[in-house]
């Protein structure tokens, strides 16, 4: 019961009567109102490059996802006639920082980090992946483990309680929220937050014992128990959030227009069946890309952002 009360609190935290205006760096123009860069008319100001970049968002061993994005980016080099390159990255913040200064043009950037993204590095999302049935998103979870003597959230007072990132939602600004508005409890006053780096480092340092706490994305966990990294019976639930988007994918906002569409038409076009993609993402039930708007389907994600006092600096 306490957590179905928990999450409607949350959903009325979230619920301003109006939600401050959302800007792009001065760099980007947005004529049509869509929250996102335009692409530039004027031809010279776009981009055609021989090697396409692409990079997943940094949540897990990098290794691991260049495989399992290998059948699609096979089929994106032929959509798009173009060599196309699968880029390692190691943090959110570096994955914004290639995109901004041109080295990244196709990405999956994390919820928390999309608004970033697409503020300060033209980033325009077009699709989430998704189960056959439409359905997406995941939650996020506080875990602990088994006798650590956190057997509720307000338990986590006096304790550590690690998070992953500051541009994370799942693994900072959703459980930053959450945990004042619904518990009363603030970082650095009633716990001590401690930054992990990346989802699976919280998921596994909470299975080792290492971290008494986590704040992390359920779908992350999942991947990891599927794959024996983690078994179930080293974690414990403590706390499940309403759903949230999923990793938003999409491109720089200077491609031009025509290969802008041979990207997404290659998202959309994809044969999942028998792919390496399925092989890894269908341990989540996920089955195909579905078109999303930055504008809809991240409202609520901004609303978080606005209930934490997050600012967008682009410097």
């Amino acid at each position: 019961m306490k957590r179905i009360l928990a999450s409607v609190a949350v959903v009325a935290l979230f619920a301003t009567p109006a939600l401050a205006e959302f800007k792009l760096d001065s760099r980007y123009q947005d004529n049509d109102g869509d929250l996102v860069a335009d692409t530039p008319t004027d031809e010279s100001q776009q981009i055609d490059p021989s090697t396409l970049i692409f990079a997943y968002t940094p949540v897990e061993d990098p290794a691991v996802y260049k495989e399992a994005w290998s059948d699609f980016l096979t089929y994106l080099e032929e959509q798009t006639g173009k060599r196309v390159q699968f880029f390692p990255v190691q943090s959110n913040a570096a994955q914004i920082e290639a995109m901004r200064a041109g080295r990244l043009h196709i990405a999956g950037f994390n919820t928390g980090s999309n608004p970033l993204a697409v503020a300060c590095a033209g980033f325009r999302p077009f699709t989430i992946m998704a189960s056959a049935d439409g359905s997406y998103g995941y939650e996020m979870e506080i875990i602990t483990y088994p006798d650590s003597g956190i057997d509720t959230v307000e338990d986590i007072k006096g304790k550590e309680l690690a998070f992953t990132s500051e541009t994370s939602n799942s693994g900072f600004k959703a459980p930053s929220a959450i945990l004042k508005a619904d518990y009363g409890l603030e970082a650095g006053t009633d716990f001590e937050p401690v930054f992990s780096g990346k989802h699976d480092n919280s998921v596994l340092g909470v299975a080792n014992k290492d971290y008494p706490a986590a704040a992390i994305a359920n779908s992350v966990k999942q991947r990891m128990i599927e794959r024996d990294v983690v078994s179930e019976d080293q974690l414990k639930v403590l706390y499940t959030s309403q759903t949230f988007p999923t990793t938003g994918y999409g491109m720089v906002y200077n491609l031009k227009p025509e290969l802008q569409q041979k990207i997404q038409d290659a998202f959309f076009n994809f044969d999942w069946e028998g792919s390496s993609l399925q092989k890894e993402f269908e341990r989540n039930g996920e089955a195909q890309f579905i078109p999303i708007t930055f504008q809809k389907e991240w409202e609520v994600i901004r609303k978080i952002d606005e209930a934490n006092g997050v600012s967008y600096d682009c410097q």
